[in-house]
């Protein structure tokens, strides 16, 4: 799809591998002005990564952009590495980051399970964060993660079913436990194929017109494995978040400017979330883009999260 409204491509001026606990190592790259404001950009998943069309929100002049890849996902080793892989690990692993280089608070930037992961990092740090830029938002709540494994059937029953499929019919009755055990499989076969399976299913939902290209790419056996293993990971723990929920704990970021920006369509993470969250967020703006799903760069969405961008550094 056309991407002539984001900022041109631009290469990181530092890039680096931080060690962390529990032997997992972090990919890092630093884009922009390194004198300039800082932002930090959270990619979803859990386990998707991030990718050099994510630099391009931001206006390399202004900004000092910060990229990472989370615990087991994209260049970060070992890739779909579980053990010492839960919410409260990445929202240390942030930090850990910011101290690295230096930054005293920065923007947070995250859509999907990177707005899930944004708000959880400024409720634990809330002294850190400028404030947080949010899209197709996710609560982690459990009927969130029923609409992802069966309630997407009511919409895209087609790729439901081919998720569905991917299974022995003795094994359907738990969607979620029968793809964990293929996930950690230690046969590659069975492991990259279930990951494919799930990840396909995703990719399906994501758009709100077909878009082969965004199928294409979350099929990738690296990049499937990574997403899929590590999102059954956190579903089944239940995203390893405190048991008042994020909504239980926005007292804390009561005081900081957001931007919310949520497609109507959004298969994904449905829109409720996103009113649910402004709902409980006086300083928060709710922008809806009318003719958009769940990806970041379905047109009016990448519009909407540039035009979000530029508010901030207009403040």
């Amino acid at each position: 799809m056309p991407r002539g409204d984001l900022f041109p491509d631009i290469a990181p001026y530092e890039t680096g591998l931080l060690p962390l606990s529990g032997g997992h190592v972090m990919y890092w790259e630093q884009v922009g002005n390194p004198r300039g404001q800082p932002v930090l950009f959270l990619h979803g998943g859990p386990g998707a990564g991030a990718g050099a069309v994510h630099r391009r929100f931001f206006d390399p002049a202004h900004w000092r952009v910060v990229i990472f890849d989370q615990r087991g996902s994209g260049r970060s080793r070992p890739l779909g590495e579980l053990a010492h892989n839960t919410t409260p690990h990445l929202v240390e692993d942030i930090e850990t980051l910011r101290r690295f280089l230096g930054i005293e608070e920065w923007l947070l930037f995250g859509g999907s399970w990177g707005s899930t992961l944004a708000l959880a990092y400024a409720q634990s740090h809330p002294e850190r964060a400028a404030g947080c830029v949010l899209r197709g938002v996710f609560l982690g709540r459990s009927h969130e993660v029923d609409w992802f494994l069966s309630g997407m059937r009511r919409v895209f029953p087609e790729a439901w079913s081919q998720f569905v499929e991917h299974l022995p019919p003795d094994e359907r009755h738990d969607l979620l436990a029968a793809y964990l055990r293929r996930l950690t499989d230690p046969d590659p076969r069975v492991h990259f194929s279930a990951a494919r399976a799930w990840s396909q299913y995703e990719g399906l939902c994501s758009t709100l017109l077909p878009s082969p290209e965004t199928v294409a790419s979350f099929a990738q056996d690296r990049s499937a494995l990574g997403l899929a293993r590590i999102e059954a990971h956190y579903f089944a723990h239940d995203l390893f978040l405190p048991p008042e929920g994020l909504l239980g704990r926005m007292g804390r970021i009561a005081h900081l400017p957001a931007e919310i920006v949520q497609g109507r369509y959004d298969m994904v993470c449905p829109a409720e979330s996103a009113f649910d969250l402004a709902a409980a967020w006086p300083k928060a703006r709710l922008t809806v883009v009318p003719d958009a799903g769940h990806s970041a760069l379905e047109p009016g969405v990448r519009l909407a999260l540039v035009a979000a961008v530029e508010r901030f550094r207009r403040r």
